[in-house]
């Protein structure tokens, strides 16, 4: 576990960097601006290169050095930065550069999150993956905690050139650290030949079509994230309503967020969860669910019971999460890694805008807290489909399909 925190180490600075610019550009879009529709557009942005090119970032992941990848990608993100802090140094920053830069990075975010997460298989015993997901998943709640009044203050105290410049800083660090980590790359199982995206990015819809149990798992987190992402996105919405429109009392419920994946995480990380995983993970959707429940009751009298419920929502959250990217990471052949994550992540990114095209109208028509109660009740009427579904449960003892997954059938189309 030594070579995991050195790693883990890199992209906590990593992460931090890119957190503090992130909220900066948001809050200097809502300054300078005043239009929701400017910054609804920049996190528009921010999704759409994972949504249309994960699949075909993928087959680049599992074949390149995912070491090197992670590296050219906070260079990127690095010079990137740079564009910008030139830009406000000479004072001729446009909201159109801001945008530029923001697709920009999460284009290189597309590249280094999938590669991340495929190295885990290769530095992490298995018996030790679900503890590395709960450590990764509490510095998340860390971060969440620390990066916004961080950037709040730099802010206040600099100007906004030099605030960005953190995020330079903090990649050179990043850097420094991942050079002097050995990341292995895996052997080659599924990749036959030279170079062929399409045909390397159709072999990964293959992989997850011809095992039953890992195309229904994932058509699950899917649709519970069409139905939960919208009510999250919608949290403001929830407080001017019904907390009486106080911002401190949804700053409050965003810390209660972060202490909440901090718990979960740090929980996992010392205990590491049931011997079967998806127990975990089942227990984590039921905690999930029912404290959406309770945030569909919440009114102004009832704060401290939203914040309980926030608390216990993201608590639930890592015991969900860490479980299945460890369950994921032991089943999946090493080199089909790149493909899957980022096939996951176009599919659970898709339903964010799919979810809130359909969340937005809906709340206006019956009301925000229905939006809460129908994710909750979608959360819990999943678990016995999970529980009592054998090919599921028994999804963490399959072997890594490698060779033969080149012959399987194809996907529907």
């Amino acid at each position: 576990m030594k070579k995991f925190f050195v790693f883990f180490a890199s992209q906590a600075f990593s992460i931090f960097g890119s957190q503090v610019v992130l909220f900066a550009l948001a809050w200097y879009l809502t300054k300078a601006t005043g239009s929701a529709t400017i910054l609804s557009t920049a996190v528009l942005l921010a999704l759409i290169p994972q949504i249309v090119l994960g699949p075909f970032i993928g087959p680049l992941i599992d074949r390149w050095n995912r070491k090197k990848i992670m590296i050219y990608s906070d260079l990127v993100t690095m010079l990137l930065t740079l564009v910008l802090v030139i830009l406000f140094y000479t004072n001729s920053i446009q909201v159109w550069h801001i945008y530029l830069v923001m697709i920009g990075r999460a284009i290189s975010g597309t590249f280094q999150g999938p590669a991340m997460q495929a190295s885990f298989a290769t530095i992490v015993p298995e018996q030790h993956m679900a503890r590395a997901y709960g450590l990764n998943t509490a510095l998340q709640g860390i971060l969440a905690i620390v990066a916004p009044p961080a950037g709040a203050f730099l802010m206040e105290t600099l100007d906004m050139q030099w605030v960005l410049s953190v995020d330079i800083f903090t990649a050179i660090i990043a850097i420094g650290i991942l050079l002097t980590l050995t990341i292995p790359q895996p052997a080659r199982t599924t990749l036959i030949g030279k170079i062929n995206i399409i045909g390397d990015m159709m072999q990964g819809f293959r992989y997850v079509w011809s095992r039953r149990s890992l195309s229904i798992l994932l058509g699950i987190a899917a649709l519970l994230n069409f139905f939960f992402a919208p009510a999250m996105y919608l949290m403001p919405v929830l407080v001017r309503e019904h907390l009486a429109g106080d911002v401190l009392k949804l700053g409050w419920l965003g810390t209660a967020s972060g202490i909440g994946m901090i718990l979960g995480g740090a929980l996992l990380g010392v205990w590491g969860g049931f011997k079967k995983r998806l127990h975990t993970s089942v227990l984590g959707i039921l905690l999930m669910g029912f404290s959406a429940l309770g945030l569909g009751f919440i009114n102004v009298n009832l704060f401290y019971f939203a914040l309980v419920c926030m608390l216990i929502l993201t608590f639930g959250s890592a015991l969900t999460n860490a479980p299945l990217m460890a369950v994921l990471n032991v089943i999946i052949a090493r080199d089909m890694q790149g493909r899957v994550f980022t096939l996951v992540g176009s599919i659970s990114g898709l339903m964010m805008p799919l979810g809130l095209a359909i969340a937005g109208p809906l709340a206006d028509a019956i009301g925000i807290r229905w939006l809460f109660i129908i994710a909750g009740i979608a959360e819990i009427a999943v678990v016995p489909i999970i529980f009592f579904n054998k090919t599921l449960m028994n999804l963490e003892h399959e072997k890594p399909v490698e060779n033969s997954v080149a012959e399987g059938p194809p996907p529907p189309t």
